[in-house]
């Protein structure tokens, strides 16, 4: 086994910096050690080591019997992980990127997430559809279509922004009972190494973090753009401006309290994505902070996010699309002049 493997998939109890690529894979291979009934599934998970080496290390450890490499049909795939979740097992079926959330749209929300609704509770369905997605390095499979699969009850929605985070939630994603989309960032996949803590490290789905302390604004995000966000709250807090950033990390069901106990005190809202803005999350997150919180907001909430047009490939235009800081820095002054 290569060095690089070896790092990503160290025993449970020990402590190493990890990108958030090694995170996962070091979670998936400690839940895999403690329950036999997880089982991974994904085209070219095996030897090839999965697509950006996504499963680095894992076939050498678990072996092909609990590494099944499915035929190039996603469909098909995510409706034998719907089988093997009703059976007894905990799937873990490796999307190779979120452009192809639609081709598995079928048996994950018309089967997967309505079976424990449809069965009275009698059935339930615990599986973990992981997949890459957003703006990255490689300039290819930017769509965000994670809005499409919040709107569905019965699926949990998962995107982290950092490797310790990305270990603790994937361990509790294998854990859930029920569907979970489980979304690795591919411009952070590789860009950050933290110690991240290996033995029964849990983050609890549902749950949202503040990473940077203000007064006067609340940001919300996920994913890349709370890096972004948490570079524009640094710039701001050298005028005097306050800005709470807030990570989602679990982005259905999001955490309505944290969020509303945060713009209660600070009165302005702004929220940031790499999806569309059009029926995005950030559409979602405003409609219902307006709702709860409309006497304390001094100013209509903004949202930053993708035009409606398919996000492009070349640099130039792709950038444009993103919430930078600097856009994210321009919306919080707007929402600041109220």
């Amino acid at each position: 086994m290569s060095m690089a493997n070896d790092h990503a998939v160290r025993e449970a109890g020990e402590s190493s910096p990890q990108t958030i690529r090694e995170a996962v894979i070091a979670a998936i291979a400690a839940e895999m050690r403690t329950d036999s009934s997880v089982v991974l599934l994904g085209q070219d998970i095996g030897a090839f080591g999965g697509p950006l080496q996504c499963t680095a290390g894992l076939l050498d450890q678990f072996g092909g019997d609990r590494l099944v490499e499915t035929p190039i049909c996603e469909s098909s795939m995510m409706s034998m992980a719907v089988g093997g979740a009703v059976s007894g097992l905990r799937p873990v079926v490796d999307l190779m990127f979120s452009d192809m959330l639609p081709l598995v749209a079928v048996p994950l929300i018309q089967t997967a997430a309505s079976l424990r609704y449809l069965t009275d509770g009698a059935v339930e369905v615990p599986l973990v559809v992981r997949t890459r997605g957003g703006d990255g390095p490689y300039r290819s499979h930017p769509q965000n279509y994670e809005a499409i699969f919040a709107h569905s009850p019965g699926l949990t929605i998962v995107e982290p922004s950092n490797p310790r985070d990305a270990h603790g939630l994937m361990r509790s994603a294998i854990r859930s009972n029920d569907p979970v989309i489980f979304i690795e960032n591919i411009f952070l996949y590789n860009a950050v190494r933290e110690v991240v803590p290996l033995d029964e490290h849990l983050v609890e789905l549902g749950r949202g973090a503040i990473v940077h302390t203000g007064d006067d604004v609340t940001v919300v995000t996920y994913g890349r753009s709370v890096r972004s966000a948490v570079q524009a709250a640094e710039m701001l807090a050298q005028d005097g401006v306050g800005v709470e950033v807030i990570d989602l990390r679990t982005l259905h069901p999001w955490d309505e309290q944290l969020v509303t106990d945060s713009v209660r005190r600070t009165g302005r809202l702004v929220v940031a994505h790499e999806a569309w803005e059009v029926g995005g999350l950030g559409a979602e997150i405003v409609a219902r902070v307006t709702a709860e919180c409309f006497s304390e907001l001094r100013r209509q909430p903004a949202r930053v996010g993708a035009p409606a047009i398919p996000i492009p490939w070349a640099p130039g235009l792709r950038d444009a699309t993103l919430p930078t800081a600097d856009r994210i820095l321009e919306a919080v002054c707007e929402v600041m002049r109220g």
